[in-house]
């Protein structure tokens, strides 16, 4: 492999910093960072709605907009994908490393203040928030752009990154969390299917898990009120809260 289609990559510092408070967090409720993700995953698709409105040619436009977890007790991995929008090579140190999006300091400050990690999501960098589980991560994407590469970041969190090539990656981003010993209930389709439930019933996309489909699509504003129950109204708001 050329040094063109592989490279390596000091993560910035601010990132390296935000890493840090995540990995030794002692927060207890760990199981966010599957809400991070899949709340990513539903960004890119949306993203991707938003542009084949305006874009004529988008590559493998036909695929399914959805989100697909899949877990592995064997390998000791969650795996959450989207057909979205997908990143470039740029993108994807952009998003995932040399630069300190605004929300990297705005996280940074709140977590001097006491902040809980819980919080991760609402400054925009809630991917880190794997790492709280994570052994390593590995990012495999294809930008919906026709002249696209198919690429793997991956890190184990600590000083940088690594982005190369790689064959055979569908438009969007595949997430693989290589878990933690310590943390291989992850790896569960019952202990996922509750955190889903829980965090994720309403996105507004299909979610599947391990081929599945687990959560409630309906937005229930667009329904009449005769046709919700006070158990979808409790389950909502409880979610919303």
């Amino acid at each position: 492999m050329s040094k063109k289609d592989s490279e390596t990559k000091e993560f910035h510092a601010e990132v390296r910093q935000l890493l840090d408070i995540v990995i030794h967090s002692l927060y207890t409720d760990r199981e966010i960072f599957i809400r991070e993700l899949i709340s990513n995953a539903s960004d890119a698709l949306e993203k991707l709605r938003m542009t084949q409105l305006t874009e004529n040619k988008v590559f493998e436009g036909d695929l399914p907009i959805e989100v697909n977890i899949t877990t592995d007790e064997t390998a000791k991995t969650i795996t959450i994908a989207d057909y979205g929008i997908g990143m470039t090579r740029d993108e994807l140190s952009e998003n995932l490393g040399t630069i300190a999006h605004s929300g990297t300091k705005a996280f940074l400050e709140k977590s001097k203040d006491g902040a809980k990690p819980d919080v991760i999501g609402q400054f925009g960098v809630g991917f880190y928030s794997a790492y709280m589980v994570a052994e390593r991560v590995e990012v495999y994407t294809r930008s919906w752009q026709e002249e696209g590469e198919h690429l793997r970041w991956e890190s184990d969190g600590a000083s940088g990154y690594t982005i190369d090539e790689v064959e055979g990656q569908k438009r969007g981003s595949r997430v693989v969390v290589h878990l933690k010993e310590e943390h291989e209930e992850f790896a569960k389709t019952e202990r996922v299917r509750g955190i889903v439930e829980r965090y994720s019933n309403f996105v507004g996309f299909p979610v599947h898990l391990n081929g599945e489909r687990v959560n409630t699509v309906d937005a229930l504003w667009l329904r009449s009120k005769k046709e919700i129950t006070e158990e979808q109204y409790k389950e909502f708001y409880q979610f919303t809260a």
